[in-house]
């Protein structure tokens, strides 16, 4: 039995610039920088295939008409048809080469790099469990700060901190995407996964010095994304934010569906990554392999909305959230109980491999260490960690949490620039508990995973430059010599990896690569 399943991670950077240009001026120097001359970049930029993207499809059985949807919604090519394309395409001509384009690249790593919503994005590489994942979405700090170097050697400067919220009203997305058996009802997963998303951050939040929106009130909570929870369900990622998002774009062959988390924060701590990823892969285990039953129903809240925002506000983690029956339990109770189903169901249905075991265990270790001295789990749990330190601080100042330097701190905590990160301190003090080394993470920058479809996209890029004329999650086109460009469809992620085309990349072109797939 095992949590590995295909996930992938997208993190919207804040960006902080030396001069008051737009922002989207600037996440667009951010994302060129890197593509030009980033160690995992190809020799120029790859455009992004849109013919794949179907942002308006809902999981609950319909397509938002375009007319209708918010503009910010259409993350696709207005000009594409959705979801599917030809696999001949039409050579785009110099003059067309030559338009704007949104700033985008595809990497060596299997990765996307790009401008969204005024951010520069890192879209991790589809990674096969929870300790990949995490191992790729640092690699994606490790790229942004790449970019940072490489665009103060052109003479600007800008900063990139990985985070979600500005302190003033804003903010910015880290979504996760679980592959997930299209079997699964989609009303039993909402229903399995309300109170355990609501639950979640005890475990997995970066922690927020400013309760409300804006920061109208001074304090201390738990998780940077929760006071944007306006809704339980729904389409939408940048206004009336739901805790279950129903974006139905699996990039996969039809019998996935894809899981798009919107309401997790961005961590730079690995045992935090790993536990959000992790004990979410763990409940949609046990929803696909039906090991609920009727216990979930206990588990049902009251207002999910409303104890969102009380979860992350008691740092005490006491409260008692309201469940539907008439009891109640607090987060660390709601999260001990998903524990126990999960070890239970899993146990009883086979061997568990060592992933599956070391997330389970764990699990159980968090949530006893934060049971017992919430400050005892500070080295492996980010919102804990952060706050031992702000109390410090302010101890030593007699600051409020309102206090400008209280304020810096909090900011200064996700910086990406290596010696101005308090995470970056931490570490090379020897108090984070890590799972990966430096060395780890350079390689995963630079190099795709090798049990997804991602290693045949980023060894394609890296092996060929300039033959991969356009890349998507599920398509890969490129140059084979011919008068169209060929478009190779990639709908099995878990097709294409270094077990099954590694051995073609010895090919001295695309074309005989193809061909020696073919024979």
């Amino acid at each position: 039995m095992t949590v590995r399943r295909v996930i992938g991670t997208e993190t919207e950077f804040g960006i902080l610039a030396d001069q008051p240009i737009n922002p989207i001026q600037y996440s667009a120097y951010i994302v060129d920088a890197y593509a030009s001359a980033g160690e995992g970049s190809p020799s120029g930029p790859i455009r992004w295939d849109y013919r794949g993207e179907d942002p308006l499809n809902d999981a609950r059985g319909y397509r938002i008409e375009r007319a209708a949807a918010d503009p910010s919604m259409l993350t696709d090519n207005p000009n594409a048809m959705a979801p599917s394309g030809p696999t001949s395409v039409r050579r785009p001509s110099e003059a067309e080469l030559e338009l704007p384009r949104a700033s985008n690249t595809v990497l060596t790593n299997g990765a996307r790099f790009y401008v969204d919503h005024a951010h520069p994005e890192y879209s991790g590489p589809e990674t096969l469990g929870p300790l990949d994942a995490v191992l790729y979405d640092r690699a994606g700090e490790h790229i942004a700060r790449d970019a940072m170097d490489i665009l103060a050697g052109q003479g600007t400067q800008a900063t990139l901190y990985k985070n979600n919220v500005d302190g003033k009203g804003a903010t910015y997305g880290s979504h996760e995407n679980y592959l997930v058996d299209r079997n699964v009802d989609f009303d039993d997963l909402v229903a399995a996964l309300v109170p355990f998303f609501v639950t979640r951050p005890v475990l997995c939040g970066a922690g927020r010095v400013g309760l409300g929106q804006r920061s109208e009130e001074p304090g201390f909570q738990i998780s940077q994304r929760a006071d944007y929870v306006e809704n339980d369900i729904g389409l939408e990622t940048t206004f009336n934010r739901p805790i279950i998002n129903t974006r139905d774009e699996p990039h996969a062959a039809s019998n996935w569906r894809r899981l798009h988390v919107i309401g997790g924060d961005a961590n730079l701590f690995d045992y935090s990554n790993f536990l959000k990823f992790g004990t979410t892969s763990a409940v949609l285990w046990l929803l696909e392999n039906g090991g609920a039953g009727l216990e979930l129903d206990s588990l049902a809240i009251a207002s999910p909305v409303w104890e969102t925002q009380e979860v992350s506000y008691d740092t005490s983690l006491t409260h008692k959230i309201a469940l539907r029956d008439g009891s109640s339990a607090t987060a660390l109770e709601i999260q001990a109980h998903y524990a126990r189903m999960c070890r239970t169901a899993m146990t009883a249905a086979g061997e568990l491999d060592d992933e599956t075991r070391f997330l389970l265990d764990t699990w159980d270790e968090v949530i006893e260490l934060l049971s017992t001295d919430v400050y005892s789990a500070a080295s492996k749990i980010e919102w804990v960690a952060k706050m031992q330190m702000l109390e410090g601080l302010r101890s030593r100042g007699n600051l409020p949490w309102n206090d400008p330097k209280v304020v810096a701190f909090d900011l200064q905590w996700h910086d990406l620039r290596a010696g101005r990160s308090i995470v970056d301190r931490l570490d090379r003090a020897g108090r984070i508990d890590r799972l990966f080394t430096p060395d780890q993470v350079f390689n995963a920058a630079t190099n795709p995973p090798e049990n997804t479809r991602a290693f045949v996209r980023g060894s394609l890029i890296k092996t060929y430059p300039g033959q991969v004329h356009a890349a998507s999650w599920d398509s890969i086109t490129v140059e084979t010599g011919e008068e169209s460009l060929l478009r190779i469809p990639t709908l099995n992620p878990l097709a294409g990896t270094k077990e099954l085309v590694g051995d073609a990349l010895n090919a001295p072109t695309i074309a005989t690569f193809l061909n020696t797939l073919r024979s």
